[in-house]
């Protein structure tokens, strides 16, 4: 009998502590920033309210982002994050922001096939797949410099209705998020891992493709950009590149979710965006 409240007592204590870790698990990753997107005098601002979470156990790292085939070298350190080096390696034909819409997407299909920074800032990018591992804290390096460089990932979410949803990023250091044309994140310091998050930021995304663009600026040391959503919204949205591994096969998955443009003619959707 004294066996069997041993056992009744032991069974107790370790299902209490499993719903204890199970209460802990639930708040991990509750949003503590609902304020976006942000105000122009935010854009450059430390957020308040920052977590010190340890998301290693979520799967749902994203993985395969678009952008260049190298970074940016020789930033000059992190106070150059305002730098707009998009700007800067397209003779002004796209901006940042434009990045972060279908119609800035867009033209890098076609129009502006390559990003022309000078020799000492990383030569001729052309636009390609890459794949970066979540739990390498120097993901970023990317074959290249492990100091001073800056790189930009582009995925396109689409929603099957317009929804909220929670973004964790995870960078060293300085990171900006914008989607659909508008900043939603900006922080400035490192996150103190590959899988750690300061924030779990609160965003809105519309109905069908939405486009999501992630720099990171790094200084010294390690050097990663992660990101993950909530697990409702990787259960109800897809998220591009998947199986693309090249420009060409991610144009490919992501033409089938963007919206049909008249034949010669070219809708604004950033300008859309901005009169919003």
């Amino acid at each position: 009998m004294k066996r069997f409240y041993l056992f009744v007592l032991t069974f107790a204590m370790s299902f209490g502590l499993v719903c204890s870790m199970t209460n802990l698990a639930i708040a991990i990753g509750e949003p503590n920033q609902k304020k976006g997107p942000l105000k122009d005098n935010e854009l450059f601002a430390t957020q308040p309210n920052a977590v010190n979470e340890d998301h290693s156990g979520y799967n749902t790292w994203i993985r395969k982002w678009y952008g260049p085939d190298g970074n940016y070298t020789n930033n000059g350190n992190e106070p150059n994050h305002r730098n707009e080096l998009i700007e800067m390696g397209t003779d002004g034909e796209l901006t940042q922001e434009e990045l972060s819409t279908i119609n800035g997407l867009l033209k890098t299909k076609n129009k502006i096939t390559e990003i022309n920074w000078d020799n000492a800032h990383g030569g001729t990018r052309e636009w390609t797949v890459f794949e970066l591992n979540p739990a390498d804290g120097n993901n970023m390096n990317r074959g290249g410099p492990a100091d001073s460089i800056d790189t930009y990932g582009i995925i396109v979410i689409d929603a099957p209705k317009a929804m909220k949803s929670v973004m964790s990023p995870a960078h060293d250091n300085h990171a900006q998020i914008w989607i659909n044309g508008e900043k939603w994140y900006n922080h400035p310091t490192w996150t103190g891992g590959a899988q750690k998050v300061h924030f779990n930021v609160e965003v809105s995304f519309k109905k069908g493709a939405n486009v999501l663009l992630y720099r990171v600026t790094e200084g010294g040391g390690s050097a990663y950009m992660n990101l993950h959503f909530d697990d409702a919204t990787h259960d109800t949205v897809d998220i591009y590149p998947d199986e693309a591994n090249n420009k060409a096969d991610f144009f490919k998955e992501v033409e089938k979710v963007l919206p049909v443009e008249p034949k010669g003619k070219l809708t604004t959707i950033w300008a859309d965006i901005k009169r919003k």
